[in-house]
């Protein structure tokens, strides 16, 4: 296991989604109490990481406003969001990080103190008996395991690889669920009425 304590840790927002339960909207910048969904990602990893790059397809430019690095998933592309954490991995890696912290744009809720109960990697967080795969802390020494994996046949679920890593679930049992997803209009409608 990788302690995060007084290691380079760095973060990525995944939003290589395609959002087709949402009508194919970016979900990264649906609003929601007056914010994108990138704001409050962006406002949750504040103060937790190093430093924040977005995991996400098509014309980087439309995020330039938000002042991150746009990560692009490569030959990789298709192969879901894996993909996203490898590129996560190989820009922390780049810059000296030792510790990968994944969190997908449309968990607006997650906690503003996840890294410190996270603990060490590789961890990820569950709630209500479910486990959330991807809020998780990756060990970037696991990159070229995960290049493997992707070159593989597939499937490529993220429980999979997880597993070969020795992830372990950290329960949380705030309320109301702080891992949420924002999937449908009704998800939304819900969130935006402080129904989650």
């Amino acid at each position: 296991m990788t302690d995060v304590s007084g290691s380079h840790l760095r973060a990525v927002i995944l939003a290589g989604g395609a959002g087709r339960r949402l009508g194919g909207v970016d979900k990264a910048l649906l609003i929601l109490h007056g914010r994108t969904m990138l704001d409050h990602a962006i406002a949750t990893l504040a103060g937790q990481v190093d430093a924040t790059a977005l995991s996400a397809a098509g014309d980087a430019a439309r995020f330039a406003r938000f002042g991150l690095e746009v990560l692009d998933d490569g030959r990789h592309r298709g192969k879901g969001p894996l993909a996203g954490v490898l590129a996560g991995m190989r820009w922390a890696a780049a810059a000296g990080g030792e510790t990968l912290l994944s969190l997908p744009v449309d968990t607006p809720f997650a906690p503003r103190d996840l890294v410190a109960r996270l603990g060490a990697a590789p961890a990820e967080a569950a709630s209500r008996g479910r486990r959330h795969h991807l809020v998780a802390l990756w060990p970037v020494t696991a990159a070229d395991a995960l290049e493997r994996f992707l070159d593989g046949p597939g499937p490529y679920r993220v429980s999979g690889f997880a597993a070969t890593i020795g992830m372990r679930a950290v329960a949380f049992a705030d309320a109301p669920d702080p891992f949420v997803n924002i999937n449908t209009q009704a998800d939304l409608d819900a969130a935006e009425a402080g129904r989650c």
